[in-house]
């Protein structure tokens, strides 16, 4: 099964500098489906669209599949679907070894930064950045799917 184990954090905004960055992409995403035991996502970055299927999370992992599809066909599920949705930029950043993915929002999450890390066992020893504080992996206002419903300028 495929899956995902990630964990979220704040990032210090004061430390931050987006030249550490490697690549930057500008990223937006909507919703089909979003309940707390499964997602479907939607999204468009670097000209090309995915549609994307998450299970419910246990601790900091979860079942995902992700498929790409033709970002026109992605842009119209957008626009017919998706009410709401979650814009940002995400700079890709090696830290220890590790890619880190720093989401700068903008719209109505505008002012939120959260830094993600992926790894491929949920206990996987990690070095965590100057940059990065306050783990959120387990709060639920942070996933992109309740920020799209209740945005962060919204608080």
């Amino acid at each position: 099964m495929a899956q995902e184990i990630e964990h979220k954090y704040l990032v210090k905004t004061e430390r931050w500098n987006k030249n550490l960055a490697f690549k930057s992409v500008n990223i937006v995403q909507g919703y089909l489906h979003s309940d707390p035991g499964k997602t479907i996502r939607v999204r468009t970055a670097e000209g090309k669209g995915y549609i994307t299927l998450k299970g419910k999370t246990t601790g900091a992992t979860r079942p995902e599949y992700e498929y790409e599809i033709p970002e026109a066909d992605a842009n119209e599920l957008l626009g017919l679907f998706c009410a709401n949705r979650i814009e940002k930029t995400r700079h890709y950043v090696l830290h220890a070894g590790k890619t880190w993915e720093v989401d700068e929002f903008a719209g109505k999450n505008k002012g939120l930064m959260m830094a993600e890390i992926e790894l491929g066992l949920e206990d996987e020893p990690y070095e965590i950045p100057d940059w990065v504080e306050k783990n959120v992996t387990e709060d639920q206002r942070y996933s992109n799917s309740n920020l799209v419903k209740r945005p962060y300028t919204s608080w």
